[in-house]
């Protein structure tokens, strides 16, 4: 089955939901000088609208980010999240972004690393027991390779900018369960893929911690809007083009996304 939910909402309503978000961060702190590093989840694949200049990298004006943005007085944005990023190429390829004088960072990466975008395809096309067997492979490896890669990286952000407040995002579940839909695929399965998103949150929220960086969960916003959800749908479900599916929509951001990144802050 496939299904695209794209919502368009006015942008006087947008905006005016984006600004009374907004303003309780900004008054408690100002930040100025804003880089966003990450995966797909922070480019904003999903959403439809990516920036040609951004290549393959499909960042999106979108995505949370951008939309913090544009809602701030910032005097430097650097927006390099990349669709397909890794903890190696976060440091490899993004974290030239981050100054000393950077104030604010936002990331999310993780998912990549344990091979997740596989595990869904293997669940999409197989039976219950590999789908299983590629999640719980997944989910040892979130466990006791993830964390070091993290803690690698979170340092490396640390030392170039170490007055900066680092905003570590965690990935949404991606279904309701038992939800008014099987979009091809079964309870068990459901069930099994957010439980590997538990995982997978719950080794980021700890490395998060221990480098002194706030975590922000989305798994909470998201509730009710997940594939197969009774009301909106906040992440695609199998659609086209294909690198969209099981990404959060443009709704995802603006309400499920932006929300969580300014309760971080």
């Amino acid at each position: 089955m496939r299904r695209l939910l794209s919502i368009i909402l006015p942008a006087g309503v947008v905006a005016a939901g984006i600004f009374a978000l907004a303003t309780p961060a900004s008054a408690a702190t100002t930040y100025t000088r804003y880089a966003a590093l990450g995966d797909s989840y922070a480019s904003g694949v999903g959403t439809g609208s990516y920036d040609s200049a951004s290549g393959s990298c499909r960042r999106s004006p979108r995505a949370y980010p951008s939309l913090y943005a544009a809602t701030h007085t910032l005097t430097s944005f650097s927006f390099v999240a990349c669709s397909g990023a890794t903890t190696g190429s976060v440091t490899s390829g993004q974290l030239g972004a981050l100054t000393s004088s950077t104030d604010l960072v936002s990331i999310s990466v993780g998912g990549n690393d344990v091979g997740f975008v596989s595990v869904l395809s293997t669940c999409v096309l197989t039976t219950d027991s590999i789908c299983l067997s590629a999640i719980a492979t997944a989910s040892a490896k979130a466990q006791n390779v993830l964390p070091g890669l993290l803690a690698t990286l979170y340092a490396q952000i640390h030392s170039r900018s170490p007055g900066a407040h680092v905003v570590v995002l965690g990935y949404p579940r991606f279904y309701q369960v038992p939800g008014t839909c099987s979009v091809g695929m079964s309870t068990t399965k459901r069930t099994a893929i957010n439980n590997g998103a538990d995982v997978l949150d719950t080794v980021i929220a700890k490395a998060a911690a221990d480098a002194g960086f706030t975590f922000a969960d989305p798994r909470g916003a998201f509730t009710g809007h997940g594939i197969c959800a009774a009301g909106a749908w906040w992440l695609n479900s199998l659609t086209w083009p294909i690198d969209d599916s099981y990404h959060p929509n443009t709704a995802g951001h603006q309400l499920g996304y932006l929300p969580t990144f300014l309760a971080g802050l």
